[in-house]
């Protein structure tokens, strides 16, 4: 039996006839935004991805020079947070209180902390990965499918969608 996400849309493979093959999905979206121009009716329409493949994209090498870079510029909002907070906090109620240690010092020490945590922690991970990526799904060839008795009706729609979008 087939399982209902959070939307209610049910999770199985749609029945129906495919109107149309595509070999990207921007294409397969276009045409889908076009039948929908012609007043098909959006609910009966779905998009199906075959030859599904895992593509990962190297973005980047990790250095160490990176990871420090990254936990200073991390640790620097640390330390305007802790400076906001805490600086005023502590000093008795006069009319122009004195902040307990100045912005630069906050901002400097927090970089620090953030740079150190970050290295360690890259240190300790340096086994598993040198570099960072991404992650995502392709298909080799998206199919729009609708009702099988409503194939005529989106072929008509993509014409008529056509004369819209020509307007």
């Amino acid at each position: 039996m087939a399982k209902k996400n959070l939307r209610g849309l049910q999770g199985s493979i749609p029945n129906g006839s495919a109107v149309s093959e595509f070999n990207d999905y921007k294409d397969a979206v276009a045409y889908v935004e076009r039948i929908i121009l012609g007043d098909f009716p959006a609910t009966s329409i779905a998009i199906v991805g075959t030859n599904l493949t895992s593509v990962e994209r190297v973005r980047a090498r990790i250095s160490y020079g990176r990871v420090a870079a990254s936990g200073a510029a991390a640790g620097v909002w640390l330390g305007l947070l802790i400076f906001i907070l805490f600086a005023y906090s502590s000093t008795p109620a006069t009319e122009n209180p004195e902040p307990l240690f100045s912005i630069g010092s906050a901002l400097l020490v927090g970089a620090g902390v953030g740079m150190l945590f970050q290295v360690i922690r890259f240190s300790l991970a340096k086994g598993k990965r040198g570099f960072a990526s991404a992650s995502q799904i392709v298909a080799g060839k998206y199919e729009v499918v609708v009702p099988s008795e409503l194939v005529n009706e989106a072929s008509a729609a993509y014409e008529k969608g056509t004369l819209e979008s020509s307007k």
